[in-house]
């Protein structure tokens, strides 16, 4: 077998599994799900939601990639059959779905960025039909889109330390210095405290059905989990390293990430006198707005620094997604890293045409009939948004019944002599075992029925 690499360290494998985890999700999708869904009770049951049903599952599958050393569709072969494969192939199948619409989101970004900086988007007086006209805006698009590509392809041509784990090294930390940042000057302004108020003092009188709904989704979702990313990643782990501590390193930084971007953007929402329950808009409509309020210099800076952000976000996680299908090619076919990148920037731009194209410039693509006419980006979101569900509860049916749990167990205890008999291996197989199976089950029925027959709408 080829020369797979392994990250340098601890902090290097904590960095790159922070950032497959950060990513447009914390920024853009968490605000807005939280101002839908009443502020402060929404972040009590997400952080709930985390601790409680989605740390574990990671644990499972950065294990599983550490006893196998291989990719997701190695690992499961290799710790059960071909069977159990192809749970590993179908997440794989998923990540170049999810990268190809979701470079798509990131290069509007970097657009918004570029547009700010040095152009005079903020000199625009509707942002609504900016923002339309920009995302039907084919060539553009494409433009944008293609560079993320090309930045997220380059870092996976480098392989595991001089690429993915160097990019983040770089990315991680400038997050974390922008965001608190703009944290900062966002505290200053006028009404920033009704914001903090509505973002940190709960009602729990609006708790509803949809927003424990919202809550576990989200936070599946927003830690990478189901679809092999993590098991990729857990195969470059040297077995010196303590998986739990790892894990719940990465658990807190992502959802440390997620509460500061409420910090930063619900001053500035309040502040501006605009509705927290705006939805998708929120980002790319609402925001220009309040950064046009703050002045021509005020304003471009921080527009500029806000959409930049948010590019640091997303590229880690494109890398991840990226690294999943590349992994599965070197080390199941025997192909070289930078041939497999290569293809795969192709195959991924060319699928996530549709996407792309999907805000007007093609009709039917604009409204699916077949999609209660929904856009093709939002299905495919939804269908991969299912495939992340089903492929945590078929994994944690995985660890139970196949590899069994024992076994997950010790690979634990390598590098934490200590976890044997102790209350948090006792609450992590319990939790495998009998709450995720039921919990993940229930949730992919119901996200089923919701996108497709509209339970909550």
């Amino acid at each position: 077998m080829s020369d797979r690499g392994n990250f340098s360290g601890r902090i290097g494998f904590i960095l790159a599994a922070t950032g497959s985890a950060i990513g447009l999700s914390n920024i853009w999708r968490f605000p807005y799900l939280a101002g839908q869904n009443g502020g402060a009770v929404f972040v009590i049951i997400y952080l709930l939601c985390i601790f409680i049903f989605c740390f574990p599952v990671m644990i499972g599958e950065i294990s599983i990639g550490r006893a196998a050393g291989r990719d997701a569709y190695g690992s499961y072969t290799r710790l059960g059959n071909k069977k159990w494969g192809l749970l590993g192939l179908t997440g794989i199948v998923s990540s170049v779905i999810i990268l190809s619409y979701y470079n798509v989101v990131a290069g509007w970004a970097f657009g918004f960025f570029v547009e700010i900086a040095f152009n005079n988007l903020l000199l625009k007086k509707d942002f609504s039909s900016f923002f339309g006209n920009f995302v039907n805006n084919i060539s553009a698009n494409l433009f944008y889109s293609f560079i993320f590509l090309l930045l997220t392809s380059l870092s996976v041509i480098g392989g595991i330390q001089k690429g993915i784990e160097r990019a983040n090294r770089i990315l991680m930390p400038a997050l974390f210095l922008v965001l608190l940042g703009l944290i900062g000057y966002s505290l200053t302004l006028p009404h920033a405290m009704e914001g903090i108020r509505f973002y940190l003092i709960p009602d729990f009188s609006k708790i509803t059905a949809q927003t424990i709904f919202d809550a576990l989704r989200l936070s599946f979702f927003t830690l990478s989990l189901g679809v092999g990313g993590l098991i990729t990643y857990g195969s470059y782990v040297k077995k010196s390293e303590n998986i739990v501590y790892a894990a719940s390193v990465v658990t807190w930084a992502d959802t440390v990430v997620a509460f500061l971007a409420g910090l930063m953007i619900f001053p500035l929402v309040f502040s501006a006198g605009q509705s927290p329950a705006e939805g998708p808009p929120l980002v790319f409509i609402v925001l220009p707005q309040i950064f046009q309020d703050m002045g021509p210099v005020v304003g471009k800076l921080m527009g500029s620094t806000f959409f930049l952000l948010l590019c640091f976000a997303a590229l880690p996680s494109c890398i991840s997604l990226m690294e999943n299908p590349v992994a599965y090619f070197v080390d199941e076919k025997k192909y070289q890293r930078k041939n497999v990148v290569i293809i795969l920037t192709a195959v991924v731009f060319i699928i996530g045409l549709p996407s792309l194209m999907s805000f007007g410039a093609v009709p039917f693509l604009n409204q699916l009939p077949f999609y209660k006419n929904r856009d093709f980006l939002t299905f495919v979101a939804d269908v991969t948004d299912i495939t992340l569900t089903i492929g945590g509860c078929l994994m944690c049916i995985f660890i139970t019944y196949k590899w069994k749990i024992h076994n997950m167990n010790a690979e634990l205890a390598t590098g934490n002599s200590n976890f044997m008999g102790t209350l948090t291996q006792r609450y992590i197989n319990f939790t495998i075992v009998y709450v995720c199976p039921l919990l993940l089950g229930v949730l992919s029925i119901l996200v089923i029925i919701d996108k497709f027959f509209g339970l909550f709408s």
